[in-house]
C-alpha cells in the first residue's frame, strides 16, 4: 500500500535516519536486513554521535513488533468494544471520506477536529491543516499546546519568535525543572555536560534532586507551581542591581518601566514565602544568571503547564532580552528560516481557510494566545522580519484549544463537533480531564485513528489504519522551524503492505474529498522535491550531497529588521496581550493550596527514561526497565504515611485517583508528590477495560475548569495540585506478573 519509497527487498542496507520515538529528533543510522530494521547505530558524524539513547537503539523491537497494527480495522459492535474485521485500505478511505461528507454537510466543516503528535509529528509536511484549511475546520490540537508549542506562541508575543539556545557557548545553564539524562532529550544533555566541563555554571530550579540538581552549581528546590513567582523575583534582583543590559534594553525594548514597577510588587521576602526557597539562594541565581558571558534558559515543559503559565513562559523571555542574550554567542539564537526550504506553515494554505472560519476556531475568544487570533494580529510583523506572514513553529502557532475541543465534542458547546481524527497521538490519556475526553470520543459520529499499535485511544474508533515509522520513509527533518537545520532520513525498510504515511492518508482523503488539485504529488519524494526547490536541488540531489545543512549563524539580526512584534523591539509590556483584554505584564497566580484532606502538592509529567509519552509500554525491552508507575515521596512522608518502597499506593484529588507503586525518594521535597505521566497497560487488553487507560494514568486526577486554566492560553495546571495518599491493594483484574 504504501508507494512513497524505494522498496528494498534483499540483502543490507544502510542510512542516515532522524528518529521519531520521541520528539528531540536524534539523527542515527539505521541497518535493514532483506528490507526489515535490523539494528539502530550511532551516527558517523563526530557532532551527533553520541547522541543515541536505549529507545533510539530499541527501534527494531517497536517496529517489527509482533502487535504491531498491519491491516485497517473497522468497528464491530459498540465503541470501545474492541471489535473489529479487517478491510482493505481503499474501503477504509472511502468509507470515512462518506462519513466525513455527511457530518460537514450537517454541522459544516467546523465539525472536524484533528489530534496529532507522537511518532510522526516530524513528517506530516503540514498536510493536515492543509485539508482542513481546504475544508474549512480551524480545530486543529496537538500535545504540542502542553509541551513546546505553546511556548512557541508565547514567545513570540516578546520578541517574535522562539530561540534555540546555544549551550555549546554559553558560560551558564538555568534548568528550569527540566532534566535531560543520558536516555532522556540526549543531545541537550550531552550539550550540558559539555558546557559543564567547559567551566559553564548549572542553576536547577526544581521540587526534587533530579539529576540534573545534583550536579549543579546551585540548586532552589522550589515549591511546585511557583515558577513565576521566582523568575519575578530575579527580574527584580537583576534590575534594582543594574545587572541589565542597559544598551539593549534603552535601544531594543519597550516597557521597562512598567516592568521594573510590576516587579516591585515581589520583594524577595515575598517571593521566598511563595516559593519556599530563601531569599540569599534567590538573588545569587539572579547575579550568576545575568553576570554570565552568554546564559541561556532551554525550553522546559515545566512552565508550559501551570496556572500561570503566559506568565512564567514570559518571564524567561523578559530575562533573556534584558540581560542582552538574544541572538548572541552563547545566548539564545533567533535563527530564523532556512532560505533554501519551504517551511509547513507554507504548506498548510492558512489563507484558504476565510477569517470567518478562523474566527470559529474553539478558544479564538477565550483563550486567544496560540491561536488563529493571535495568529493574524502578528502576519504582518512575521513577513517583515522572516518573509512570511504565517510561521507555525513548533507546530503550536495556529490550534485551537484542546479542552475547548472536547467540550464540544462532549456537549455541543458552542456548536457541535462530531467527527474526529488522530494521528499517532494517544488522545485519550494526551490532554487533561480524561473522562471528559472518553465522553468526547463517544458522542463522536466518526472516530479515526492512525496508528502503529491499538491503544486505549485506536480501541474508541470506527476505524483504524496503520501507518508507516521512520525506517520505512524518506523525509528531511528541518526542527519545526525552530532551527533553521534540515536533516536527512532515509527509508532503508519496507512498512507493511497495508500500511499507510500520514502523506498518503492525507493526500487519499483530500481526493476523495474534492481537493485533489490541492494535493498533486504521488509520493513523499516528489514533495519534498518541492520543499527544497527554493535551493534549487531535489531530494535525490539532498540525498547524494548531504546529512545535516546548517546555515552558518548570523547574530543580533535584529539590527537590520527589527524584532517581529508591533512595535518592531521587544515588547517587555505585551502591546499584543493588552489589545486581546489580558495583562500586558507577568504576574503570579496562586494554584490551589493543600488541606488537611488533601495534604500534598502533586505534580504530574515527569517522564521514565524507557517511554516518550503514552508509548512503549507494550514493547518488552523497554518496559522492563520500568515494570509499573511509581509515585515519589519523600522517606519521612512515606513513613508517615505507613508506606515502604514499592507498597502500592491509590493517589487521590478531589476529581479522581491512580494507582502505582510508591518510591521513597531522599531527593523529592517535603509534601510533595510526583505522579508519572501516560501510563496504561497493553498487556492487559482484553481483560481490563481500554487496557487499563483509568489505571494510572495521570490525566483523570485533573480537570480544566475555567477557574483552574491559565487565562491566556487556556493551559492546564499540572504542577502543584492537591492530593492525598492511601494505602491499597494492586489494582483489581491485573496481576502482580502484569504489575511488575
Amino acid at each position: 500500500m504504501n508507494t512513497t519509497h524505494e522498496p528494498t527487498s534483499t540483502g543490507t542496507r544502510t542510512g542516515y535516519c532522524v528518529c521519531t520515538i520521541c520528539d528531540i529528533g536524534c539523527q542515527l543510522r539505521a541497518v535493514s536486513v532483506n528490507g526489515q530494521l535490523e539494528k539502530i547505530v550511532a551516527h558517523d558524524s563526530p557532532a551527533v554521535k553520541s547522541n543515541v539513547c536505549f529507545k533510539g537503539t530499541a527501534a527494531p523491537h517497536i517496529h517489527n513488533h509482533a502487535d504491531r497494527l498491519r491491516v485497517p480495522l473497522k468497528r464491530k459492535g459498540e465503541r470501545g468494544e474492541d471489535r473489529w474485521e479487517e478491510i482493505s485500505y481503499e474501503q477504509a478511505m472511502d468509507e470515512i471520506a462518506e462519513r466525513l461528507r455527511s457530518v460537514v454537510a450537517e454541522h459544516g466543516p467546523e465539525a472536524l477536529a484533528v489530534s496529532t503528535s507522537g511518532w510522526n509529528t516530524q513528517t506530516t509536511h503540514g498536510f493536515d491543516r492543509r485539508f482542513m484549511n481546504l475544508l474549512g475546520s480551524p480545530n486543529w490540537i496537538s500535545g504540542v499546546s502542553l509541551c513546546a508549542g505553546n511556548t512557541a506562541a508565547v514567545n513570540r508575543l516578546t520578541y517574535g519568535w522562539m530561540p534555540f539556545p546555544d549551550i555549546a557557548n554559553t558560560d551558564c545553564v538555568v534548568l528550569l525543572g527540566h532534566n535531560p539524562r543520558k536516555h532522556s532529550w540526549t543531545p541537550i544533555f550531552n550539550m550540558i555536560e559539555a558546557a559543564r566541563k567547559r567551566g559553564a555554571k548549572t542553576i536547577v530550579v526544581d521540587p526534587r534532586v533530579s539529576e540534573q540538581a545534583e550536579h549543579a552549581t546551585l540548586h532552589l528546590q522550589i515549591r511546585a507551581g511557583t515558577d513565576a513567582a521566582l523568575l519575578l523575583g530575579w527580574t527584580k534582583v537583576i534590575i534594582d542591581e543594574g545587572l541589565y543590559d542597559k544598551d539593549f534594553v534603552r535601544d531594543w525594548c519597550i516597557g521597562f518601566g512598567e516592568l521594573s514597577e510590576r516587579v516591585d510588587e515581589y520583594p524577595l521576602e515575598r517571593v521566598a514565602d511563595i516559593t519556599g526557597v530563601d531569599p540569599e539562594s534567590i538573588a545569587e541565581a539572579a547575579r550568576i544568571y545575568a553576570t554570565a558571558d552568554g546564559a541561556v534558559i532551554p525550553w522546559t515543559p515545566i512552565t508550559d503547564q501551570q496556572l500561570d503559565s503566559t506568565s512564567g513562559i514570559r518571564l524567561q523571555s523578559i530575562l533573556r532580552a534584558i540581560t542582552g542574550n538574544l541572538d548572541v554567542v552563547g545566548g539564545e539564537m533567533l535563527s530564523g528560516l532556512h532560505p533554501g526550504w519551504r517551511t509547513e506553515a507554507e504548506l498548510q494554505l492558512h489563507d484558504a481557510i476565510s477569517p470567518e472560519q478562523r474566527a470559529k476556531q474553539l478558544g479564538y475568544d477565550k483563550h486567544p494566545v496560540y491561536t488563529y487570533r493571535t495568529a493574524e494580529m502578528l502576519r504582518p510583523h512575521m513577513e517583515r522580519v522572516h518573509g512570511q506572514p504565517w510561521i507555525d513553529q513548533v507546530m503550536g502557532c495556529h490550534m485551537a484549544n484542546p479542552t475547548e475541543v472536547f467540550r464540544a465534542m462532549a456537549d455541543g458547546d458552542p456548536y457541535p463537533v462530531k467527527a474526529f481524527i488522530t494521528l499517532g497521538n494517544n488522545t485519550l490519556l494526551s490532554y487533561p480531564n480524561q473522562h471528559q475526553i472518553h465522553r468526547a470520543l463517544l458522542n463522536q459520529d466518526l472516530v479515526v485513528a492512525h496508528e502503529i499499535f491499538m491503544t486505549p485511544t485506536a480501541m474508541l474508533a470506527d476505524y483504524v489504519l496503520p501507518g508507516d515509522v521512520f525506517s520505512e520513509r524518506n523525509h528531511v527533518a528541518d526542527s519545526w522551524a525552530w532551527g533553521n537545520r534540515l536533516t536527512l532520513s532515509e527509508a532503508v525498510a519496507n512498512p507493511p503492505e497495508q500500511a499507510s504515511s500520514t502523506f498518503q492518508f492525507w493526500t487519499d482523503l483530500a481526493r476523495r474529498m474534492g481537493f485533489g488539485e490541492h494535493f498533486e504529488w504521488n509520493s513523499i519524494e516528489e514533495l519534498l522535491d518541492h520543499r527544497l526547490e527554493p535551493s534549487s536541488r531535489s531530494f535525490a540531489d539532498f540525498r547524494k550531497t548531504t546529512v545535516m545543512d546548517l546555515p552558518v549563524p548570523k547574530y543580533r539580526k535584529y539590527r537590520k529588521t527589527g524584532f517581529a512584534t508591533p512595535s518592531g523591539k521587544v515588547e517587555l509590556s505585551s502591546s499584543l496581550l493588552a489589545e486581546l483584554g489580558f495583562d500586558p505584564l507577568p504576574y503570579h497566580r496562586p494554584a490551589p493550596s493543600p488541606t488537611d484532606e488533601y495534604p500534598y502538592l502533586v505534580f504530574s509529567g515527569v517522564r521514565e527514561d524507557p517511554f516518550f509519552q503514552t508509548g512503549q509500554r507494550n514493547v518488552g525491552v523497554l518496559r522492563r526497565r520500568s515494570p509499573a508507575p511509581r509515585f515519589f515521596v519523600h522517606p519521612e512522608d512515606g513513613e508517615r504515611e505507613g508506606f515502604v518502597e514499592d507498597d502500592w499506593a491509590r493517589l487521590e484529588t478531589p476529581h479522581g485517583h491512580v494507582y502505582a507503586r510508591v518510591s521513597l525518594q531522599a531527593g523529592m521535597r517535603r509534601g510533595h508528590v510526583r505522579v508519572p505521566h501516560g501510563w496504561w497497560y497493553p498487556e492487559t487488553r482484553g481483560n481490563v477495560e481500554l487496557a487499563g487507560a483509568f489505571v494510572s494514568s495521570d490525566a483523570v486526577l485533573t480537570v480544566d475548569t475555567d477557574d483552574l486554566l491559565d487565562h491566556e492560553q487556556g493551559i492546564p495546571h499540572f504542577k502543584g495540585y492537591p492530593g492525598r495518599l492511601v494505602p491499597c491493594d494492586p489494582p483489581a483484574g491485573m496481576s502482580a506478573t502484569t504489575l511488575g
